[in-house]
């Protein structure tokens, strides 16, 4: 694995990322995929190592780290559990950072100085049963009253939901106003009518306790307001624009796993005297797989990059996340198809790579809508090039 670009501090954290993961998460991935099991025993060993604090400053307990850094981190966890992985990269781009965007002081330290260390998991709250894509529909109140917000909601398909104390819920402030009306008011996991649902029995990703959250007139502080009323869809597009490099680094993890494993048994497996790896059939795919994990490192990293220079990302991170959540679907497919029979039973990986793959096209934004977003984008940078109003 060449990048060139990366620094020593990059090269020494993927070996010590890499490291605990091989010792702490490779001798039970299989077992918690199995069980659907969160293993807290190993996510609290993660909290002194700053994994749930990547890019949060050191005076509230983080790594304060770059967002290459942020991506080497969940692309390691991912290789060897996608589910934990998973848990990484949404507590990180879609719950801390956007407390320590659009929080105030106040919110940071009471809030982001517990998620950073890891003594709390968050959640980010968007999906209901009747809003997914269309981030609008969403049917959750937030209503004022007095000093407080009383918040009615039904989210679906929470990642972390089944352990998460502190959740960011969008919810309408102000049910008339249409878009405009959504905010974002954070929930903690204890608040009287804050109840969690039924863990999903999910296909992939399974030790990730993905579950609801209902809210029946829940009472918060109006303190709880992140940002300002109305900016709701602001803010979860901000810090989507981040989850995208999360999740993209998530799917090469999977995908380089994949390579792994199908590279190891093709030269091991004897077909027709000879080991697999020398036919060439298996080499066009080997040379297919490692172009689509080096393409989607490439493009993650880029993404990520151009982030660190406070540069323009959307159409980056929108790029990294379909290209790389396609590539995984594509890497996972043929390291079965290498193993024969093998690789669709749960004695081998990469049958649990395959399944863990398939999600990455589906959350934090459809294949579908990260071309509606690469689309618009690049017609907009066109047109300014062109000067066309």
């Amino acid at each position: 694995m060449t990048e060139p670009f990366l620094t020593a501090k990059h090269r020494i954290l993927r070996r010590s990322v890499r490291s605990f993961c091989d010792r702490e998460l490779s001798p039970i991935a299989a077992q918690i995929d199995q069980e659907a099991r969160f293993p807290w025993e190993v996510i609290e060993k993660m909290g002194p190592l700053k994994y749930f604090g990547i890019q949060a400053s050191r005076e509230l307990g983080g790594a304060a780290l770059d967002s290459l850094s942020y991506a080497i981190i969940i692309e390691e966890v991912s290789r060897i559990s996608a589910a934990i992985g998973l848990c990484l990269s949404v507590h990180n781009s879609v719950a801390v950072f956007p407390i320590m965007a659009f929080g105030t002081a106040e919110q940071q330290q009471r809030w982001v100085s517990e998620l950073a260390r890891g003594q709390k998991i968050g959640a980010f709250c968007l999906t209901e049963p009747n809003a997914g894509s269309d981030a609008s529909g969403i049917s959750a109140t937030a209503i004022q009253e007095g000093d407080h917000y009383r918040v009615n909601a039904n989210k679906v398909f929470v990642t972390n939901g089944g352990v998460a104390d502190i959740c960011l819920i969008f919810a309408r402030t102000d049910p008339a106003a249409g878009r405009k009306g959504i905010s974002v008011v954070v929930v903690e996991r204890g608040t009287p009518g804050f109840v969690v649902g039924d863990l999903e029995d999910l296909c992939g990703v399974r030790a990730n306790p993905v579950s609801s959250i209902r809210l029946y007139d829940c009472c918060v502080p109006k303190e709880n307001l992140l940002g300002q009323s109305g900016t709701g869809l602001q803010i979860g597009l901000v810090a989507l624009d981040t989850g995208r490099i999360g999740i993209a680094a998530q799917a090469l993890g999977i995908a380089q796993a994949s390579m792994e494993e199908a590279i190891r048994y093709a030269n091991q497996r004897q077909q027709f005297g000879v080991p697999l790896s020398r036919h060439q059939v298996i080499q066009m795919m080997i040379a297919d797989m490692a172009t689509q994990v080096d393409a989607a490192r490439m493009m993650i990293y880029r993404a990520a990059w151009l982030k660190d220079q406070h540069q323009t990302f959307t159409k980056a991170s929108a790029q990294a996340k379909l290209f790389a959540a396609e590539a995984a679907g594509k890497v996972t497919d043929l390291a079965v198809q290498i193993h024969g029979g093998y690789g669709y039973s749960k004695a081998y990986a990469v049958e649990r790579y395959y399944r863990d793959a398939r999600v990455t096209r589906i959350y934090e934004g459809t294949s579908e809508i990260h071309r509606m977003v690469i689309a618009r984008e690049a017609q907009k940078e066109i047109m300014s090039d062109l000067h066309i109003a």
